[in-house]
């Protein structure tokens, strides 16, 4: 873990990180997720992100079961964030479940806009807003190395290939995938109403104020149009 992030979460009061930790515990998949750890390592034998990081399965399970206050929260502030989510790990013969664990963890961590989760999520901004604009999800155009770091080589050859992307798909597809997947009013106005009466917006908000502004502009009129205001 980098010198930066330990600094900050010395910084951070012992308080703050236990309620952080009985905000993952109060989450009504946990006692679902988490039976006691064997130590047998199954679950790290079996993960994908074992092979490539200093990542484990396993440490998560235990610091959760023994109430490590303090490691938990290192946790959420770096290797939860290394997991794929694939679930691998459900092979548990004790029937945990790390990946629910950790998807848990990460949302305690985007709720509250810790800094793990505003980095991780970064380079998907673009993303969201492209899903509540259009509907859609990832044209060519948006496929940039330096926005997906963790998409391997296939990023840079789609990003230093573009114009040959373009010229596989119709010429109004070159910004958007709209004319591939058309999307009607109404079925973005109830995209926009789950995201809103879910806390999904104020999720976002959280993690970057600009987007949510953003967000609140374009839901704003549709939503209003459709009988719905937001406020």
């Amino acid at each position: 873990m980098a010198v930066a992030q330990l600094v900050k979460s010395v910084d951070v009061p012992y308080e703050e990180k236990e309620r952080l930790f009985n905000e993952v515990k109060a989450d009504l998949r946990f006692s679902d997720y988490l039976y006691g750890c064997y130590e047998c390592g199954i679950c790290v034998a079996v993960c994908p992100s074992a092979r490539f990081y200093d990542f484990s399965p396993r440490r998560i399970t235990q610091a959760v079961a023994r109430e490590d206050v303090e490691l938990v929260y290192e946790q959420m502030n770096g290797e939860v964030w290394e997991c794929s989510q694939c679930f691998s790990c459900l092979v548990c013969p004790r029937k945990n479940n790390p990946g629910g664990i950790i998807t848990i963890m990460r949302e305690v961590a985007v709720k509250n806009g810790l800094h793990s989760a505003k980095e991780a999520l970064e380079g998907y901004s673009r993303i969201i807003y492209k899903i509540m604009s259009t509907g859609t999800q990832v044209s060519p155009d948006m496929i940039r190395p330096d926005a997906f770091p963790d998409w391997g080589p296939n990023a840079k050859e789609t990003a230093d290939n573009l114009e040959v992307w373009r010229r596989a798909m119709p010429p109004d597809t070159m910004h958007t995938t709209s004319s591939s997947w058309e999307v009607d009013d109404k079925t973005l106005t109830e995209l926009y109403l789950i995201w809103h009466l879910t806390g999904v917006l104020d999720m976002i908000k959280t993690l970057d104020e600009s987007l949510h502004m953003i967000l609140v502009d374009v839901m704003e009129e549709k939503l209003e149009e459709a009988g719905y205001p937001l406020s």
